[in-house]
């Protein structure tokens, strides 16, 4: 009898350690469910917002350095620059090493966009030019910014006709900032030449 009743003790904390062990394991997925979700949550507006501003700014020297205006490239740089500056990496959505890498991200590219500035030529102007893109394009993904889709454009002959060079584009299209309009020996020729090579875009993920 005795044996038997123990029998009956045995099953019965059996049966209470599997339960505990269950939702135990149950609470422990629903946390890692809430932390996946948490990892894929879009950034906050304001962040989107400065995001845009930066981008913005980056267009504009773009377009500055396919019309050859030496003068609106310095000054476009140093806004971008400030941009750059103001923009709030602790708002990125991610955990802490996604943050520091985004804060060395954007402080390399402000210092790349005052070089623009400081450098005498357009070709050298240029090629600060290609280094920031790169930057802000790494920045991009860095960040998964899901406020539009960011275009990475490749030009085969950027430097000496045999040096390729990229840039960033709002638009799925070749407009490019390293030959443009008034290049001393293609004119505006190759104001077309490049290939669109990837995009930036987490905005339905």
């Amino acid at each position: 009898m005795k044996k038997g009743w123990l029998f009956i003790l045995a099953g019965l904390v059996a049966i209470i350690a599997l339960y505990f062990l269950v939702y135990h394991n149950s609470e422990e997925k629903s946390d890692v469910a809430k932390l996946q979700a948490l990892s894929v949550n879009k950034n906050t507006g304001p962040f989107n917002q400065s995001f845009d501003s930066m981008m913005n700014a980056y267009y504009q020297l773009h377009d500055a350095f396919v019309n050859w205006d030496t003068a609106a490239v310095s000054q476009l740089s140093n806004a971008l620059a400030a941009a750059i500056t103001r923009l709030p990496v602790d708002q990125v959505k991610g955990d802490s090493a996604i943050v520091i890498t985004a804060r060395s991200l954007a402080e390399t590219a402000a210092g790349e966009s005052e070089a623009i500035a400081a450098e005498p030529g357009i070709e050298e102007k240029r090629r600060s030019f290609y280094t920031l893109s790169e930057g802000l394009y790494n920045l991009a993904r860095t960040v998964k910014y899901d406020g539009g889709i960011i275009y990475h454009v490749n030009c085969p002959m950027a430097f000496n006709d045999d040096e390729e060079a990229f840039w960033l584009s709002r638009e799925n299209k070749v407009v490019n900032p390293y030959l443009g309009t008034k290049h001393p020996k293609y004119k505006n020729a190759m104001l077309n030449c490049g290939e669109v090579k990837d995009s930036i875009d987490f905005t339905k993920k």
